[in-house]
């Protein structure tokens, strides 16, 4: 009996909860895949199934031995990679996910370079505006911006952002400088709604600001676009008016009244099995993060 083969048709019996599924799949027969299982089930001396004409479900033996055999086909898995050489070169696609702003102008230029650096590499990108599943998504790394849930992934800490107050030098030459939050009622305000959907805007020590903009953006880019043109404040995370401060079109005000700011991380899933493509792709990105002065 190929005890490993037949912990592999365990398993996929179990994760699609049929016999006749699992001989699809795996190009077997249905009598064939019984047979494995019950072998396996004589081998070990308990039932891992039971069986109706209607459905397939673990015993509780089964349900501690299925945790087992992923465990141990992983451990093949990865053994078998090691010495293929999948975990000392990097090889196929890598797959990274962040915020769709962060991801176009800091995480896209991080992984052109990563290429560049290994030719033979592939890369997916899925920069989106809401949380992805790392596991489902089939996603090797993710950067995520703010307080981790705690998940057992590795992370890996790269800088923070802020949560600030903007406008152009035209404007406060023309309207004056907020000095405190309250001062922000008697300013023009282009709201960005999908970043900030209140109009209760927080600050340091608890402090609350109701504010009245008289435009709602549903984009940040177009919250900025009007901040630099010198028709009112907005409010966005630091890192997406990055270029528009080192170039002078933007400035900041009321940083002493700011919120703690917001953790950046390096997320990815398998920590120190992670394969080659992975390791090589978080050393890369860890050291051009926490260079960027835009992020610190």
């Amino acid at each position: 009996m190929d005890r490993w083969q037949a912990m592999r048709i365990f398993v996929r019996v179990a994760e699609t909860g049929s016999f006749a599924e699992t001989a699809r799949q795996m190009n077997m027969s249905a009598p064939a895949v019984t047979r494995s299982v019950a072998g396996l089930e004589d081998l070990i001396g308990t039932r891992l199934f039971v069986r109706t004409t209607r459905s397939v479900k673990l015993t509780e033996s089964g349900r501690r031995y299925l945790d087992d055999c992923q465990r141990i086909l992983a451990d093949i898995i990865e053994a078998e990679a090691s010495a293929a050489g999948s975990y000392a070169t990097p090889t196929g696609t890598l797959a990274v996910t962040a915020s769709l702003l962060f991801g176009q102008m800091y995480v896209m230029p991080i992984i052109t370079e990563y290429l560049d650096t290994y030719p033979g590499m592939t890369g997916r990108t899925l920069f989106l505006d809401r949380p992805v599943n790392i596991v489902e998504e089939g996603i090797d790394v993710a950067v995520r911006i703010g307080h981790l849930p705690d998940s057992g992934f590795t992370a890996v800490k790269v800088g923070t952002v802020r949560r600030v107050i903007c406008g152009s030098p035209d404007y406060f030459e023309k309207h004056g400088v907020p000095i405190t939050p309250a001062d922000l009622k008697r300013h023009r305000i282009a709201a960005s709604t999908s970043a900030w959907p209140s109009p209760e805007w927080k600050f340091a020590n608890g402090h609350r600001v109701t504010v009245d903009p008289a435009l709602h953006c549903n984009t940040n880019d177009a919250a900025i676009s009007a901040a630099i043109s010198g028709w009112g404040l907005t409010r966005v995370l630091s890192y997406q008016i990055g270029p528009a401060l080192i170039a002078g079109d933007l400035q900041i005000v009321l940083a002493d009244h700011e919120e703690a700011p917001l953790p950046i991380h390096v997320i990815y899933p398998e920590g120190r099995h992670a394969p080659a493509k992975v390791r090589s792709f978080v050393e890369m990105a860890v050291a051009r993060l926490r260079a960027n002065r835009l992020l610190n």
